[in-house]
């Protein structure tokens, strides 16, 4: 079955991949319209902890003005199946009534036939933990693997900040320079292919309900 991929990289890791149909910026994912399942990547700055803005400025942007991305992921996937990825404790949940998940297991997430779960990327190999939250239609999800990551502190994070505040931060905020958002934002190879895995196995939800 093929899969359209959304919301990602230019030649990025769902570029040349058999089956799976990349919708990059240039495309403009906001537009799809079937009729492949789909795993969506929507952008998430207006849906984090600095969803308005910097320490600095922060009230630079408001809660969830992305253009409307993040809706017409959650649309195509209730629409379509598939998997949608966003950060932990992502604002968009609470403001389009998807249930919190558990911090490990699937829980049912809405009137939608919407199953949400929280899942480490770290267990997938990210260089961090990167836990993320996952909404998926269409199927049964699989079991996928639970808790906590082990935490990696590569030698330059810790020569740069010393042990005890490299361990603090975190691997994720010890990353600088121009490529940041990029390597932070990254999807591992592993975790792609779960992610393909779980859009491969939805139905066309027409038996999902809207009551």
């Amino acid at each position: 079955m093929s899969v359209a991929a959304l919301f990602v990289e230019k030649d990025g890791v769902y570029s040349g991949l058999p089956g799976v149909e990349p919708w990059d910026e240039e495309r403009d994912a906001r537009r799809y319209a079937g009729p492949h399942p789909v795993v969506a990547h929507p952008p998430c700055q207006r849906w984090g902890r600095f969803a308005t803005g910097s320490t600095r400025k922060p009230a630079q942007y408001r809660v969830g003005e992305d253009q409307g991305c993040f809706a017409a992921a959650l649309t195509a996937v209730r629409n379509y199946g598939g998997v949608l990825e966003h950060p932990k404790d992502s604002l968009a949940w609470d403001y389009f009534g998807i249930m919190r998940p558990a911090p490990s297991g699937w829980v049912r997430a809405d009137r939608f036939g919407g199953w949400a779960c929280q899942v480490e990327q770290g267990h997938y190999g990210h260089f961090s933990r990167k836990a993320t939250w996952l909404y998926a239609v269409g199927m049964l999800p699989p079991p996928l693997i639970w808790g906590r990551s082990a935490q990696r502190l590569p030698a330059y994070a810790v020569e740069r900040y010393g042990y005890e505040k490299a361990r603090r931060i975190g691997v994720m905020a010890a990353v600088g320079g121009k490529d940041k958002t990029r390597i932070r934002n990254a999807t591992p190879p592993q975790f792609r292919d779960v992610l393909l895995s779980i859009a491969r196995a939805a139905a066309q939800p027409e038996a999902t309900s809207n009551d």
